[in-house]
């Protein structure tokens, strides 16, 4: 059994990005890392967003926000800053707009075959830094290719609807749990944190989480009444 960690997060959102680092410092230095399962859940910050390769995502965030692109600029340009300061290299002027209900769908897909993280960190990178469209069905197919998935498969996925009922109740399961923003980290269903804080806020809650996890969910017996037994290559007595 492990402790089970609920991720709720966004391709396009920079700090959901920013945020897994963070949390990812932290869980190296928790020493009971090894109990811990991550799980990405999905949530889309514009669903109604039309995909645009055409257009810049400063261009995007100008209309999105009503404010000058200038103004855009100079925000993703602070965003690329805080993202640097945790290690990670975003290059806004390649970004290509994009809907994420695809991609969502395809790391459900990834979560079947126990690649979901990976899957998550090579949407992220595609989307901040690599430039790709990731609603589109061939760069996909690529990045799955590139983290161990089935071509084939995942192109078959990719053009039906599989995996959008799980999209849409994570979506569904944010509202009722009250997430209004993402990155959104639940421990244990127990304790919640919202934004990309710093390592030691996670760190924090691991501790704090895991504690109370540990009191329910023993890893070794307390008390052994020892008895008459046989053990392996041992005389019975």
């Amino acid at each position: 059994m492990k402790m089970k960690i609920e991720v709720w997060s966004d391709v396009m959102c920079p700090f959901c990005y920013i945020g897994k680092r963070k949390f990812e410092t932290a869980l190296g230095q928790f020493d009971y890392a090894g109990d811990v399962e991550v799980i990405w859940k999905s949530y889309q910050l514009s669903p109604d967003m039309q995909t645009s390769p055409g257009k810049s995502i400063h261009q995007f965030l100008a209309d999105h926000k009503g404010i000058t692109l200038e103004h855009a600029t100079e925000m993703n340009a602070q965003v690329a800053g805080f993202a640097a300061q945790a290690g990670l290299n975003f290059d806004f002027d390649r970004t290509i707009p994009a809907n994420t209900f695809k991609a969502h769908r395809f790391a459900h897909l990834a979560k079947q075959h126990g690649l979901q993280d990976k899957a998550e960190e090579a949407l992220f990178e595609a989307y901040f830094t690599k430039g790709e469209n990731i609603d589109d069905t061939t760069t996909l197919v690529g990045l799955g290719d590139t983290i161990g998935l089935d071509a084939a498969e995942t192109e078959m996925v990719l053009q039906s609807d599989r995996y959008a009922a799980d999209v849409n109740q994570d979506i569904y399961e944010a509202q009722q749990i009250g997430v209004r923003g993402v990155p959104f980290f639940v421990f244990d269903r127990k304790v919640a944190v919202s934004g990309a804080q710093d390592s030691s806020v996670f760190l924090q809650a691991l501790e704090k989480t895991y504690t109370e996890w540990q009191k329910s969910n023993p890893q070794t017996i307390a008390e052994i009444i020892q008895g008459s037994s046989c053990a392996p290559d041992e005389e019975c007595g």
